[in-house]
């Protein structure tokens, strides 16, 4: 349970920080937590362009080197800006989805085991 709450915690802040990046107004953080697994939503009241959207979503999709998450990870500090931020989150999480919203973006984070039921979160679901 603490190696969960730590990496929620991590990817709140990647994610928040990246979203600070934007200079917004105003960002929201709900995150719904099971022994299993979590689902984490930040939104945030920046408009983003389609370019950037479809950007945040590749970096919630990579793949290619999860066994360096961990280790980046705890090295980045604040040196790490914008979409490498993002890299690093997508190293670690099963999944990741990119949405606009009425006057801002959402991101959708969820990781945990086979058995986390993402229909059981109370947020409105990112369509896994």
């Amino acid at each position: 349970m603490k190696q969960r709450n730590e990496l929620a915690l991590h990817l709140i802040g990647e994610v928040g920080h990246y979203f600070l990046e934007g200079n917004p107004g105003q960002v929201n953080i709900s995150l719904h937590l099971e022994p299993d697994g979590f689902h984490l939503v930040l939104i945030d009241d920046v408009e983003r362009s389609d370019e950037e959207i479809q950007e945040i979503g590749a970096s919630l999709h990579r793949t290619d080197r999860p066994e360096l998450a961990g280790y980046y990870g705890s090295m980045a500090g604040q040196e790490m800006l914008g979409q490498a931020r993002l890299n690093l989150v997508g190293w670690q999480i099963q999944h990741g989805e990119v949405r606009r919203t009425e006057g801002g973006t959402r991101i959708d984070l969820v990781l945990g085991n086979e058995e986390f039921d993402l229909e059981s979160s109370p947020f409105p679901g990112p369509g896994c």
